[in-house]
C-alpha cells in the first residue's frame, strides 16, 4: 500500500508535501494508515478519493494552483488483484464484479448480461485488441456469469482449438476489457490528460505509468500534441521499460510502460 507515495515523501520532505488521489474506498484508508504509521502526518502527505480526472478538483480543495510533480500510475493494484471478492482475478474464484468503486455503477456481470454482441466486439478490440473479439463477443454478450471462473471458463470454451498460452491470452484481454469499461477508465485517461497541462507548475514534470497499449496509445498521442501546442517544453521520445532485474523481482512489472514530460516555464 502506498509504495510509490512512501518513495516520493522521501524525496520531497522536508518541505515538500504530497496529495495521494485513489478512487477505491477500500485501499485508500489502508494506504493512509501505512503512511501515518510511517510518521508522514496530514501536513505531508493527505488522501483524496478521487480518480485522475478529478485533480483540477482535487488541487483547489487543497488551495494549490498546481503541482510541480505529477505520477500518475494507471494500473490495477497488487491488493485489487489478490482480493477474490473484488472480481478483478482469473486465478481464484469471485463475483464477477471489477469496479474500482464498489458502491459505484454496476459489476461486470450485470454489464455482460445488457450488452450486444457488435457492441461488445468494439469493446474487446478497442480496450485489449483481443484479435477474436467478434467469436469471443457472440459466445458471452447477453449471457449470465455470476462469478470470475465461470466467465474464464466460458472464455476457454470459445476457443478450443487454440493452444493453451493463446488461450489463456485472451482470458486476460477479456478480463481487462471488462474491467476499463466498467470503470470507464479510458473516460478517466483522457480527461485527465486534457486538463494536465493547467495541473502542472510552470516547469514541473508529469510520468505515467500505463500497462496496456490502449493506455500508452492515449498518453503518447496526448504528449506529442501538448509539446506542438507549446504547453510542454520536453517529452519522452522513448517509451521507458522496465529493465531485467525489476522484471524478475516483479512480474506484474513486464507490460509497465513510462512516458513523462515537462510544462513550458
Amino acid at each position: 500500500h502506498g509504495g510509490h507515495a512512501q518513495e516520493i515523501l522521501q524525496r520531497v520532505l522536508p518541505g515538500g508535501r504530497l496529495l495521494g488521489l485513489d478512487v477505491d474506498p477500500l485501499e485508500l484508508p489502508r494506504t493512509k494508515e501505512r503512511l501515518r504509521s510511517l510518521g508522514y502526518g496530514p501536513e505531508q502527505f493527505s488522501v483524496w478519493r478521487s480518480n485522475f480526472a478529478g485533480l483540477p478538483q482535487v488541487l483547489a480543495r487543497a488551495d494549490l494552483a498546481g503541482a510541480d510533480v505529477i505520477l500518475a500510475d494507471l494500473g490495477v493494484s497488487s491488493m485489487q488483484l489478490d482480493n477474490p471478492a473484488r472480481g478483478f482475478s482469473i486465478k481464484q474464484d469471485g463475483p464477477l464484479d471489477m469496479r474500482m468503486n464498489p458502491a459505484r455503477g454496476q459489476g461486470a456481470a450485470a454489464w455482460l448480461q445488457k450488452i450486444e454482441p457488435a457492441k461488445l466486439a468494439r469493446l474487446f478490440q478497442e480496450n485489449a485488441d483481443e484479435p477474436r473479439a467478434e467469436l469471443l463477443a457472440t459466445a458471452l454478450a447477453g449471457k449470465v456469469f455470476l462469478t470470475t471462473l465461470s466467465l474464464a471458463s466460458a472464455i476457454r470454451a470459445a476457443l478450443p482449438r487454440l493452444p493453451n498460452e493463446e488461450t489463456e491470452l485472451s482470458v486476460r484481454r477479456v478480463f481487462q476489457a471488462l474491467r476499463i469499461a466498467v470503470n470507464e477508465e479510458f473516460s478517466a485517461l483522457e480527461t485527465f490528460l486534457r486538463h494536465l497541462p493547467s495541473c502542472l507548475n510552470p516547469g514541473g514534470r508529469v510520468a505515467i505509468l500505463t500497462f496496456h497499449s490502449g493506455e500508452d496509445r492515449r498518453v503518447k498521442k496526448s504528449f506529442a500534441a501538448r509539446l506542438e501546442a507549446q504547453l510542454f517544453s520536453e517529452i519522452a521520445r522513448e517509451v521507458i521499460r522496465p529493465g531485467a532485474a525489476e522484471r524478475n523481482a516483479n512480474p506484474r512489472s513486464i507490460s509497465a510502460k513510462l512516458r513523462w514530460a515537462r510544462r513550458a516555464a
